[in-house]
């Protein structure tokens, strides 16, 4: 592949520059300006699985039939925030000390609270809380918000797009296995898999698959570069503190490149107070056993392992210390997962699922520094191994050995206030490496440098401007017997122009445009979103967007041993339009202090695409992909949900939620029109979700019931997959004053469906596990 190499110097060369003239304003500070505040700190290759009609399954791999669909394009929706405070006002007292390792406290016209107003002058220096920290607003370039758990790197505050946030409360309530199982539980996502723990996992946002979803670390896009995949395995579910989850296209709260069905980011870095915490985690996971039918052994039964009862183990640890200008933390996660639960197959035969098992382990350390009153820097790194057996069929006993190995260093820079009080700037880099093989003769040596720039500025009271560029820079080494050009370049990014209005503090424009290039061809990606806080109670959102993706490289380029999967260098990029409306309405406990809490969240979209990739069989036996994808959705979403303060009996409130989803899809490719009625595959039309969440004083339970309509394998909607409904139950209960021990009940119904074609989902199972922590101040340390 030739490569235009005129995007490499330039996008160096606007990273270098706003870093060098960052750091030339700490050395030669500007009279009369004032210190500022330090700045907060901030897959599996080769599948083609997705919208349209999109084979479900890596080509030349084991998982998944060749011409077997999954996924859908999707829709979008949005909230943008508002201003708070006094223009100019200071937080604190000029001079003071801001807190903590790289906190930012009163930047850049942050947003929170009473529309039209700035949160501070930029520049000036915080106030602290008692526990040493500043109390800071939520619009921060490296968001370390007093409200907010955890750092969000690399956003601008504002979005007119619904969005789901899951905190950290949550997540150790939930007590889930992954990121998937989260997302599943927490927000009814449709998730489909090839099995248990550490299989092949799709992820959908109204019908786009994890290939059209941005997927965000600490605000760094995490998707892989070849196949546009993320493991969800990687993550290490006990180091995540919050997750942000943005429904539609074409994104303008973090404004990365590829966001046709939505953005997750996975907001792992936390605040470290100044002085020592440790914290460990550990559970075991089993299976029901029972009787099963042998294969290949002519009808024998064969009779209940007791292993089965400790299939699965997972072990965490993680530690942090905080000072001043200084804060570090690191942990470690390892899970062991045989994967031996019992199935129905497709003709009602009991099995024992063999010849997968899973053993992976990682680590993550951070280290932030605060160079100056107005600079901070942060080192995150993040390693992940894996070795995986993958059965040759669904049924099979036969398996091939997958082994992955990932390294991710991201540096990230920041300096709200930069030259004058209202422009700021940060910047980050970041390298990855992942060592991939399959079976004995396929490996893939990928190596990727992501580079990110964004600067704000605040010309007057009413009006923002935001503009910057992500890039991303490709080298792909592909290891086969019948690789003609292993090692493959490139590079691909844009530039965004955002512009944030408020006419009158009740409502706010937010129009975007952004430029993008993988140096072979451009596009322009606009979008225009409104925000009416018709009443303090009642808030409407609107948006109009254009989506867009350009291939990946699987699909250009991708060759199997065995030449059957060929990609297609003439690939045209995805591309769609759409709009939504979204309504909030919240009701809080302002009128009593016993009264119940109430908000409704509904969206209604219509999503338009076309030229959407999907690998198909020629008459010779050869796949290849194309742009034959077409399609048209209509959809809602409605969230309800109820907090009641109950004081009585021991138990302090009971949280009800549910939520319905409403997906109607028309595939168009071809010569299909609506008449025909085909469904995207593997999107089902309706999903229901239904949340308890009883709390006492030490502790929890936690329901939740998931429930999806029919969905189907194909194209021509001839391999429908029953409905399902599975239920879950968590138990938390703190034992002293370090430690909490939990118990999880999943699938208690113990349905039995599949998820993809011919892959057969876990029966009931119940996980026993014991958390510690342990944090001493900096007061208490000698």
């Amino acid at each position: 592949m030739k490569t235009n190499g005129r995007g490499l110097p330039f996008a160096a060369g606007l990273f270098i520059f706003g870093l060098a003239i960052a750091v030339s304003q700490q050395v030669f500070p500007q009279d009369g300006a004032e210190a500022g505040t330090p700045g907060e700190t901030a897959g599996t290759p080769g599948k083609t699985a997705g919208t349209l009609g999109e084979t479900a399954g890596t080509p030349g791999k084991t998982a998944g039939t060749p011409g077997e669909t999954a996924g859908s394009p999707g829709e979008t929706a949005g909230t943008p925030g508002e201003t708070a405070g006094s223009p100019g006002e200071t937080a604190g007292s000029p001079g003071e000390t801001a807190g903590s390792l790289g906190e930012t406290a009163g930047t850049l016209g942050e947003t929170a609270g009473s529309p039209g107003k700035t949160a501070g002058s930029p520049g000036e220096t915080a106030g602290l809380a008692e526990d040493g920290f500043p109390d800071l607003p939520d619009d921060n370039f490296l968001d370390f918000g007093a409200d907010r758990e955890g750092v969000t790197l690399l956003e601008t505050p504002e979005t007119t797009q619904q969005m789901e946030v899951i905190t950290r409360d949550e997540i150790e309530r939930r007590n889930a296995q992954d990121l998937a199982t989260l997302l599943e539980d927490a927000l009814d996502m449709s998730v489909t898999r090839y099995g248990g723990y550490g299989n092949q996992t799709e992820l959908s946002l109204r019908g786009f698959d994890t290939e059209r979803i941005a997927i965000l670390v600490d605000g760094v896009p995490a998707n892989s570069p070849r196949s546009g995949e993320f493991d969800v395995s990687q993550v290490n579910i006990n180091d995540v503190e919050r997750i942000e989850v943005i429904y539609g296209g074409s994104d303008t709260k973090y404004n990365v490149s590829g966001a046709l069905g939505g953005v997750i980011n996975i907001i792992t870095i936390k605040k470290q107070k100044p002085g020592l915490s440790l914290s460990g985690a550990f559970s075991n996971t089993g299976y029901l056993p029972g009787r099963y039918n042998m294969r290949h052994s002519g009808g024998k039964i064969g009779g209940p392992h007791a292993e089965d009862i400790v299939d699965m183990q997972s072990l965490s640890f993680s530690g942090g210390y905080g000072a001043e200008r200084f804060s570090l933390k690191g942990s470690i996660f390892g899970n062991r997962a045989g994967n031996h639960y019992l199935y129905e197959d497709d003709y009602s035969f009991a099995r024992r699922k063999v010849s997968n098992e899973v053993l992976d382990a990682g680590g993550a350390a951070t280290a932030a520094w605060n160079l100056s009153d107005t600079t901070t820097i942060l080192s995150d790194t993040k390693m992940y191994i894996a070795g995986r057996n993958f059965p040759v069929t669904p049924n099979s006993t036969g398996y091939a050995e997958a082994r992955d190995f990932q390294i991710t260093e991201n540096i990230l820079f920041n300096a709200p206030v930069i030259f004058r009080d209202d422009l700021g700037t940060e910047a980050s880099i970041s390298y990855q490496y992942s060592n991939t093989s399959y079976g004995v003769d396929t490996r893939s040596f990928d190596n990727y440098i992501t580079v990110i720039n964004r600067w704000n500025w605040y010309p007057v009271e009413k009006l923002t401007l935001r503009a910057g560029l992500d890039w991303r820079f490709l080298h792909i080494d592909s290891r086969s017997a019948t690789e003609t050009d292993p090692v493959k370049t490139g590079n691909m990014g844009g530039l965004y122009l955002t512009g944030e209005y408020l006419p009158v503090n009740v409502f706010m424009i937010i129009a975007s445009v952004k430029g993008v290039t993988d140096t072979r061809q451009n596009a322009a990606v606009p979008k225009l979103g409104f925000r009416w806080e018709i009443t303090p109670l009642v808030t409407l959102k609107n948006n109009y967007f254009r989506s867009f993706k350009f291939p990946d490289f699987d699909d250009l380029y991708y060759r199997s041993l065995d030449s059957v999967f060929v990609g297609n260098p003439d690939l045209r990029p995805e591309d769609g339009v759409g709009a939504d409306l979204t309504g909030e309405f919240k009701l809080s406990d302002m009128f009593a202090l016993d009264a119940p809490v109430f908000g409704v969240d509904a969206t209604a979209y219509v999503q338009w695409t076309e030229d959407s990739i999907h690998w198909v069989k020629s008459a010779g036996g050869r796949w290849s992909p194309e742009n034959i994808g077409t399609a048209f959705f209509i959809g809602a979403d409605l969230r309800p949900s109820v907090t009641l303060e109950i004081g009585r009996g021991g138990i302090d409130s009971l949280k009800l939620g549910a939520s319905y989803q409403f997906q109607l899809s028309w595939l168009l490719s071809g010569n299909l029109s609506f008449s025909n009625s085909y469904r995207i595959p593997y999107m089902p039309t309706h999903i229901i979700g239904f949340q308890a969440d009883l709390g006492w004083k030490t502790g929890s339970l936690l329901v939740s019931a998931h429930y999806e309509t029919t969905r189907y394998a194909d194209t021509l909607n001839q391999m429908p997959l029953a409905p399902h409904c599975t239920v879950h139950a968590t138990v938390n209960q703190d034992i002293g004053k370090y430690f909490t021990v939990f118990g999880s009940l999943r699938n208690i119904l113990n349905a039995h469906y599949e998820s993809f074609a011919g892959y057969y989902m876990p029966g009931i199972s119940l996980t026993l596990g014991v958390k510690a922590a342990i944090a001493a101040s900096a007061k208490r340390l000698p």
